[in-house]
């Protein structure tokens, strides 16, 4: 859609159109009542197939209620030429020519309006006795669970949705009992679910890495952002509103429409409707916030400009990148030719492609590096970095031109950290494009909750010889160590998969996010699961 919006929408604003559309968000959509919601449960049902669930939307012109999922709301649009329809669970404007949910300021701010009546009418259940007054009222709590669940079964599916309302005596006790205490959402705070657009889980995980990073949410909810864009295109500005909507206490799912429309206006190859690569969405999301907050810098305590070898004090470049640095060996001179170039990420090459595996894990007896279990045969994320940060002969078909020697000569190559990122982001290639071969790599990585990079910085690389690899133990250094904060997961074949994120929202806890649903995760499940982008972050910054 063009920024201007849908062009429908003003066929729909005749008459008493605001009246009727908040009738609609009271009744239908937010029940802020248990009378509301009761309504709701009995008369929200698909009027072609009678289904309560698959994405219930109600006509806007008239009443009719259809799934979504089977298309029934888009048979009656058609037959109809009712164009908008507005969903029943989330309280979004979806438009039938544009094929897209849509945003209308005059719709949105109405839609807000009742949300927040809604809330203040259930506030009350939020109240709950201390367990001394819930001894008193023990018995009339079974007594009205008891009732209601025999309701549901002699009336049907109709009253699924009924809730307990507390009785006028249980009110008196309440308002006399001076325990009670009111139920706080403070330890999820900034937990909120993302709305899938068409496709869109690729971004919806990407950004709950993102509004999960410590350093980056700090930065927006402080207001650190200065916009010197002219139009409303500015990316950053609108990750800044995304983070304060995901830690504004609002429990509802988020619809991210303005973000995946940045983002298409300013990576094009990510445009449309197919499902896109969750990695190259991050690395192009980063791209476009790095241009468009260079004037954004991170300062001290005392007022002065982190310093940045990489030359640029943006938000995302403090944050994200780091120093890879390349040392290419002669073999006939050992002259060493060194370059260092920046990194936002760090691919990883799996046993099981095309590329040949180095099989490096420390034996098969249970020995454990880097808090990673290895097993007979297991492959950890120590494994693969060591890959990647082995010296690599170049062969005789690769050739450089050595400086010591002034002519072409064979030489090896190896690669190591001479800078470390505040976050490291680990992608873990499980996607192989080749001309005889497309698939993807299921082979099972294990990654540990902290990480040590001393061993793969390029002060290390004299304690790794001839390939070999040799731990050294500094207690007292603790500047290379990380912590995992955060896990993107694919589920699925190549070309039809899902994506899928554990955030950690604090030290011990962990949450599942599945686009709008979110729930508790244990840190096995964390552990266990098959990763494709593994963020760490730093657990000691300093300035320099």
């Amino acid at each position: 859609m063009s920024p201007a919006g849908c062009s429908h929408v003003n066929g729909y604003k005749v008459d008493n159109w605001k009246q009727n559309l908040r009738v609609i968000y009271q009744c239908f959509v937010w029940s802020g009542t248990a009378e509301t919601r009761r309504r709701k449960a009995k008369s929200c049902i698909c009027h072609m197939c009678g289904a309560h669930l698959n994405r219930l939307h109600s006509c806007l012109y008239c009443v009719f209620f259809g799934c979504f999922t089977k298309k029934h709301i888009h048979e009656h649009a058609k037959n109809k030429r009712h164009n908008l329809a507005i969903d029943l669970l989330y309280g979004g404007i979806y438009c039938f020519v544009c094929q897209d949910y849509i945003y209308d300021k005059d719709m949105e701010q109405i839609a807000k309006e009742e949300q927040r009546k809604a809330w203040k009418l259930q506030g009350r259940a939020f109240c709950v006795p201390s367990e001394n007054l819930m001894q008193l009222f023990r018995n009339q709590i079974i007594t009205s669970v008891l009732s209601h669940m025999c309701t549901f079964v002699s009336t049907g599916i109709g009253e699924k949705y009924t809730t307990w309302e507390p009785t006028k005596r249980e009110l008196e006790l309440l308002r006399h009992n001076p325990k009670r205490r009111k139920i706080t959402t403070n330890c999820t705070i900034g937990l909120r679910g993302l709305i899938n657009l068409g496709n869109t889980c690729f971004m919806n995980c990407i950004v709950q890495a993102l509004t999960h990073t410590p350093l980056l949410r700090d930065f927006f909810l402080s207001d650190r952002h200065k916009c010197e864009m002219q139009s409303n295109s500015c990316l950053v500005c609108e990750m800044s509103q995304l983070f304060q909507e995901f830690y504004s206490g609002h429990r509802s799912p988020h619809i991210p429409f303005r973000l995946l429309h940045l983002v298409w206006t300013h990576a094009r190859h990510l445009a449309g409707y197919e499902q896109q690569d969750a990695h190259e969405f991050l690395i192009a999301a980063l791209d476009v916030l790095h241009r468009h907050c260079k004037g954004d810098t991170i300062r001290d305590d005392n007022g002065k400009k982190a310093n940045n070898p990489n030359h640029c004090n943006c938000i995302i470049d403090q944050i994200f990148t780091g120093g890879l640095q390349s040392d290419v060996t002669c073999q006939v001179c050992h002259g060493v030719s060194t370059t260092i170039d920046p990194f936002w990420d760090i691919s990883l090459d799996l046993p099981g492609s095309s590329t040949p595996f180095w099989p490096l894990s420390p034996g098969g007896d249970g020995s454990t590096v880097n808090g990673e279990s290895h097993l007979s045969g297991s492959t950890t994320l120590t494994d693969c970095l060591r890959r990647f940060t082995r010296p690599e002969h170049l062969g005789s078909s690769a050739k450089i031109k050595c400086g010591g020697c002034h002519s072409y000569q064979e030489s090896t190559k190896q690669l190591t950290m001479k800078k470390l990122p505040i976050v490291a982001c680990f992608h873990l290639k499980r996607f192989e494009h080749s001309a005889k071969l497309r698939r993807k790599i299921t082979t099972y990585v294990s990654f540990p909750l902290e990480l040590d990079m001393t061993p793969f910085m390029a002060s290390s690389k004299e304690s790794r010889m001839n390939g070999q690899y040799q731990q050294t133990v500094d207690v007292l250094n603790n500047d290379n160590k990380y912590s995992l904060f955060a896990v993107v997961n694919h589920q699925g074949t190549l070309e039809s998969g899902h994506y899928t994120s554990f955030i950690r929202q604090h030290k011990d806890q962990w949450f599942k996010c599945d686009d709008a649903i979110i729930t508790k995760a244990s840190i096995k499940d964390v552990l266990d699961s098959e990763g494709y982008l593994l963020f760490y972050h730093k657990q000691f910054l300093e300035y320099e």
